[in-house]
């Protein structure tokens, strides 16, 4: 009485099946990846097994080795686009910010640009050029103050500017 295919595949599932999983294991150095891979080797036997059943360990050596290096190569593509992807994050993470937190910044900006509305002219200007960078200096010769005053008149400004925030907070219900 002749073997059917599945009682063949069967038999050579568990007679090869060990020494397989063995060698994977061996070259991914991945359990759960050398068990994917076992079972794609052994679909591909049942799928397209060789002609000669008698040259099968050597069939399936072939197979899981050009298996095992195309998992190694996609792992290391992977790795690769996820350096890249890093470095790229690290070198400009300004872009990288969710939209999220995009909506947020412009509406911190659209509140802080309300509350400057309601400064007079030349705390808003002070706040303004200081928060732009320039030094007491350079403030000083553009709103034509003399040096000295430059400090006290910013720290008032700031006043201002946090108990306005404070005023416009307040009238905001609390949800």
């Amino acid at each position: 009485m002749e073997h059917s295919a599945p009682d063949m595949f069967r038999q050579l599932f568990d007679q090869h099946y060990p020494s397989v999983r063995r060698k994977l294991i061996a070259l991914v150095r991945d359990e759960a990846a050398a068990d994917d891979i076992a079972q794609e080797v052994f679909l591909k036997l049942y799928r397209n097994p060789p002609e000669q059943l008698e040259a099968v360990g050597a069939w399936l050596h072939r197979v899981l080795t050009r298996q095992a290096y195309d998992y190694m190569d996609k792992k290391a593509r992977e790795r690769a686009l996820i350096q890249k992807s890093e470095r790229q994050m690290m070198a400009e993470p300004q872009a990288y910010q969710s939209n999220e937190q995009t909506v947020i910044d412009k509406d911190e900006q659209e509140q802080v640009q309300q509350l400057l509305e309601l400064l007079p002219e030349r705390d808003r200007k002070l706040l303004l050029l200081r928060y732009s960078g320039y030094s007491y200096s350079e403030i000083a010769d553009k709103l034509k103050l003399q040096k000295p005053q430059v400090g006290t008149m910013l720290k008032r400004a700031g006043d201002r500017f946090k108990r306005q925030a404070l005023q416009t907070e307040g009238a905001v219900p609390n949800d």
